[in-house]
């Protein structure tokens, strides 16, 4: 049964697990302002407070509204067990798949919850459990704070950042400065994508300037860019894919050269050798380069 809550006896503590819209709690405003709350807020009871943990933005649109009381449901008096029940109730409570490991890595990380106990409670499977723990640890805090935000949509890190992180051995500060750098500029997925692959693959020129805000450029770069490579014959689509391997190939060497884990003999004498081999011809493949990107930059 529901009862009236007064919002100083409700802790926010959890208000950074859950994502923010400001579209929807616009609307959400206009629509308490006319009606009121409809739908009560969940937490569980604490000795001295209430734990909110559904309905945040029914709270702040309450707040906003000057309304001190508001409808609540409690999901016990143990966090541990609120949580649970939120994360099974998630296909009703509309809870995202950022809101679900958010509140997972808080059940594995504070609660000290196994992969399997998790599971086993929520009745999924451990890889949907470990899943979502790896979203979270593929995270700095400054990318989780602009996802939950708002600023930087989810489905572009989701399927377009973390394809380059997998496939392309970004690392995590660099998708953190990508992020920072076109959150809050209400790209489209498409733009998002397009930037993405300028600033990853692309030359340095086109990175600065993404990292200076300078977004309108780049775009318009990309924009020449024909979606795919079907027009171009064999023989250079041939070649565009020896290039993508050869900017591969070339941060993969100078990323391991120096690792301390190189230390062996029989591979010392190997990669003097290939190291010579390749050296010897640094002079012709920088020209070759150059001739190309100059006459394609003219094209």
């Amino acid at each position: 049964m529901a009862r009236e809550m007064e919002l100083c006896f409700l802790d926010l503590r959890y208000e950074g697990h859950r994502m923010k819209n400001a579209a929807a709690e616009g609307r959400l405003l206009s629509s308490i302002a006319q009606w009121g709350i409809q739908e009560p807020l969940e937490g569980v009871d604490l000795e001295e407070v209430c734990v909110l943990l559904n309905g945040f933005k029914r709270y702040r649109c309450a707040s906003k509204l000057k309304i001190h009381t508001v409808p609540y449901v409690s999901l016990g008096t143990d966090e541990v067990l609120g949580i649970l029940k939120l994360l099974r109730a998630s296909n009703d409570r509309a809870l995202g798949i950022l809101e679900q490991a958010h509140f997972i890595d808080e059940l594995k990380g504070v609660r000290r919850m196994s992969v399997a106990e998790i599971a086993d409670q929520l009745s999924v499977s451990k890889g949907w459990v470990s899943m979502r723990l790896g979203l979270i640890a593929q995270m700095t805090p400054k990318i989780r704070e602009q996802l939950l935000g708002g600023a930087f949509p989810v489905y572009s890190y989701m399927y377009t950042l973390r394809q380059f992180m997998r496939m392309n051995r970004v690392k995590k500060e660099e998708v953190e400065q990508f992020v920072l750098a076109t959150s809050g500029k209400k790209l489209s997925a498409r733009q998002i994508e397009q930037l993405a692959h300028g600033f990853f693959r692309g030359p340095e020129s086109f990175r600065q300037q993404i990292l200076a805000g300078n977004l309108a450029l780049p775009l318009q770069q990309m924009n020449q860019v024909p979606a795919d490579s079907q027009s171009c014959s064999e023989f250079e689509r041939i070649l565009l894919k020896d290039l993508e391997l050869a900017q591969k190939y070339m941060l993969r060497v100078m990323g391991k050269s120096q690792d301390p884990r190189l230390k062996s003999r029989p591979f010392f004498a190997q990669a003097h050798l290939l190291c010579g081999g390749i050296l010897s011809r640094d002079h012709a493949f920088i020209h070759a380069l150059r001739k190309l990107h100059d006459r394609s930059g003219q094209a």
